[in-house]
Order: C-alpha cells, then sequence, then structure tokens
C-alpha cells in the first residue's frame, strides 16, 4: 500500500529533525506551512504534485491576500518538501524549483540613534535587581549585535574575561567568538551579584534568569526590553532586533568593513549585511566624495 501525503509529511518532520538537526522553531514553521497546503487535500496523489500544482497554492495564497513574504515563505517550504520528495525517489524533478515568488518590499531595519541607545543603557534603577539583569542584558546584546536568541542561550562559561570575548552558540548550533566591550562586562559582574541572590546556590549555568531560577525565555526579554524602552522615555518602540540593527549600524557607520560586520553579526551571506549599507548611504556619499580621486569637491 502507497503512502499517502500524510505519511510523507510526517517521514519529512522526521528527516529535518533527525537528518538534518533543524530548530523547533524550523520545525514548526515546516508543519504550519505544509498543513495550510494540504489541509483539504490530504488524499491528493504525488502525482498531482506537479508546476500546476504549485503555482495554484500561490495563487490561492495570493487570494488570502498574504504579504509577499509570506509567500515566498510557503513556497519556500513546498520547496524543501518536493525536494525531499525527490531525494526518496518520489518524484522525478522538483516541480517547485523553477518557480518564483513575489518579490518583497525590501524594508530597512530601523535603528536607534546613538543618543537614544546612550538614553536607554545609562537609565536604570541599580537597586533592583531586575533592572540590573536587564541594563545588562541589554547592554551585552547592543555591545555583541547579538540575536535574540542568541543572547536568551548565553551560558555564564561562554565569556572570556582575559580577552573580553564572548562565545555565541547562533543558527544551526554554529559558534562564533564576538568582542564584547569592557562596560558590558562590568555590568554583568553587577547583575552576578544579584543573580547570586536570586539562585540561592541552585546550580545552572544560564547567564540571565527569572525571579523562578530558571533561564529567561526569548518572549519574556522582548517585553522586558519594551518596558526599559518606555521607562526610559524613547518614543521609538525597543525591541531585541533594534539594538541588533543599532549595533551593525553603527558598526558599519564607524568601520566602513563590512567583512567585519558580517563576521559579527554571524551572517552566512555577505548580502544579509548589505542591507545596513543602505541606513548609512548618506555616510557612505560623503566618505566618496571626500576619497575617491575623480570624486573630490574644489574646495
Amino acid at each position: 500500500m502507497s503512502k499517502s501525503i500524510s505519511d510523507w509529511l510526517e517521514e519529512f518532520t522526521h528527516y529535518l529533525e533527525y537528518e538534518k538537526r533543524s530548530s523547533a522553531k524550523t520545525l514548526e514553521t515546516y508543519q504550519r506551512q505544509l498543513q495550510h497546503v494540504f489541509a483539504k487535500q490530504l488524499n491528493i496523489s504525488l502525482d498531482e504534485i506537479d508546476s500546476v500544482f504549485v503555482r495554484s497554492e500561490l495563487a490561492r495564497a495570493k487570494l488570502e491576500k498574504l504579504k509577499p513574504a509570506s509567500i515566498a515563505l510557503r513556497l519556500s517550504c513546498l520547496r524543501s518538501f518536493c525536494q525531499f520528495l525527490v531525494k526518496r525517489g518520489q518524484l522525478a524533478a522538483n516541480p517547485a524549483k523553477l518557480i518564483s515568488a513575489p518579490k518583497a518590499e525590501k524594508r530597512l531595519p530601523k535603528n536607534l540613534d546613538i543618543d537614544e541607545v546612550q538614553s536607554l543603557l545609562d537609565k536604570y534603577n541599580p537597586e533592583d535587581d531586575l533592572a540590573v539583569r536587564d541594563n545588562a542584558m541589554m547592554e551585552l546584546m547592543y555591545a555583541a549585535g547579538l540575536r535574540l536568541s542568541e543572547l536568551a542561550g548565553v551560558n555564564i562559561p561562554d565569556l572570556d574575561r582575559s580577552s573580553l570575548t564572548l562565545r555565541v552558540t547562533g543558527k544551526g548550533g554554529k559558534q562564533r567568538i564576538v568582542p564584547i566591550t569592557k562596560l558590558s562586562l562590568d555590568k554583568i559582574d553587577s547583575w552576578l551579584v544579584c543573580r547570586a541572590r536570586i539562585m540561592n546556590q541552585v546550580e545552572d549555568t544560564a547567564l540571565f534568569v527569572s525571579k523562578q531560577k530558571k533561564r529567561i525565555s526569548a518572549r519574556y526579554i522582548r517585553e522586558r526590553m519594551k518596558q526599559a524602552g518606555i521607562k526610559s522615555g524613547l518614543t521609538n518602540h525597543v525591541h531585541p532586533h533594534k539594538l541588533r540593527h543599532s549595533f551593525a549600524t553603527h558598526m558599519l557607520e564607524g568601520s566602513q568593513d563590512l567583512r567585519a560586520v558580517q563576521e559579527l553579526l554571524g551572517h552566512k551571506n555577505l548580502s544579509t549585511t548589505q542591507i545596513y549599507t543602505h541606513l548609512d548611504f548618506e555616510h557612505l556619499a560623503k566618505v566618496y566624495d571626500q576619497t575617491h580621486p575623480r570624486a573630490k569637491k574644489d574646495k
């Protein structure tokens, strides 16, 4: 008896989890997207999964008024599933391989200016243990340009005090070593004193913990940073990714070294980092005018 689509979807999930070592978040995304595709057509045969089927799914997503980025995500998940079926000898070719998703409008990341960062990081109550923790968290995120998941996953042994560096575990479990500031380490040390009181000899390597003596979640960090921004009087909504964007923009502005910023951010492709050059175009144009032999202006 041949397997049903449900069987193949289950096998695909197993493949992602155990062979590709995909994260729980990635698994959830694939399952949610493919559920949308096949929910009402579980009796479809593999022979019916062709380019016409793929295009019809994209058209349906458009009718559902999904944004281009969401349609692209759905196509990507369907393309990966089809490629899996090719590897398993169930499809002769991937019908989604040559089909393009609608181009998404590229939105420039918003960042805080340097004065706003100073205001956010310098205003906190040193007598409040959780305020000390939150401030150390934000200082570290801005010092190292961390992703939210990377910040939540930091362990105490990841800190190297002698070299002022931090071992970061990024996407796909890939590790990188990034420099941190002396100020961020000083604030972490202040937090460690508070942390010791909270943990009360409970063993845990997580650097940032809650009053419940557990590693804090990404969702909790997001909410705490939002509240910190409000307390600092910032009109800009503060969230973890905005601090990472601010780090990238300010580093690029100061160094003009795109490759170095790419390494610090843990970007696999330089094209991902290049979006920050748009934010700093005015500054880059000024540098260009001042340094290019054919662009220098008469004064």
